[in-house]
């Protein structure tokens, strides 16, 4: 399974965001990563689909939108024409989550699906052939800096394990306190699209990126 790297806009400088889109673009980093906060599923507010809108012809990435707000469902379609080619909600968010999924699936989005650090994988297992993907977050939703929780690195590991014996291709991605460090414990579990802020915007963009992809190409997963 492709290992991709999705570089989290939280983190950019926004008063040069096209430059860093082009730089994270020229060192193979193939989806960009958009956190909408509303304030209310989360403590923190950060953009919505102005921002969305005007970075979609910025470069040629995948439009990866991380909905962390109350009953997406009533924003799919704003999102879809924003320009968004993934859009993932949660599992917590949602009052009808297969009716969430559905439309976004309708609309012509890929389908993800996200759960907090102490959400279970089991309650996704009714849903795992409703999405293309699904987010563990490995820190707690809504705030950037945070080192990543331990325990969270199993739960990829057990999400891998089912959709395998499910026989799905289901990309697994993480978000949250994610470096070069670090990042083989995630990709031996199991995860192949790692959402990285400050491990890419820090310093020299384009580098950060192609160490990232250097550590995806020579890191094996454990069986």
């Amino acid at each position: 399974m492709k290992r991709i790297l999705a570089p989290s806009l939280l983190a950019a400088d926004f008063k040069q965001l096209g430059k860093q889109i082009a730089m994270a673009e020229q060192g193979g980093a193939e989806y960009l990563h958009f956190d909408v906060m509303d304030g209310h599923f989360v403590p923190s507010i950060s953009f919505g689909m102005p921002v969305l809108e005007s970075i979609r012809d910025a470069g040629n990435q995948v439009l990866d939108a991380h909905l962390m707000i109350t009953e997406p469902i009533r924003y799919v379609e704003a999102f879809q024409k924003a320009g968004a080619d993934i859009l993932t909600v949660h599992l917590e968010a949602c009052m009808d989550v297969k009716a969430t999924l559905l439309k976004i699936k309708a609309c012509g989005m890929k389908v993800g699906i996200s759960i907090k650090p102490k959400t279970a994988v089991s309650t996704l297992a009714a849903l795992l052939e409703m999405v293309d993907m699904v987010l563990v977050m490995t820190v707690e939703p809504g705030f950037g800096g945070q080192k990543i929780i331990p325990e969270t690195i199993d739960k990829v590991r057990e999400l891998r394990t089912l959709a395998d014996g499910k026989g799905l291709d289901l990309d697994i991605q993480v978000d949250g306190g994610i470096y070069h460090e670090n990042v083989h414990l995630l990709l031996e579990a199991g995860a192949n699209i790692i959402v990285a802020g400050s491990a890419v915007f820090a310093g020299d963009i384009t580098a950060n990126v192609r160490r990232f992809i250097e550590i995806f190409q020579n890191t094996k997963r454990c069986l």
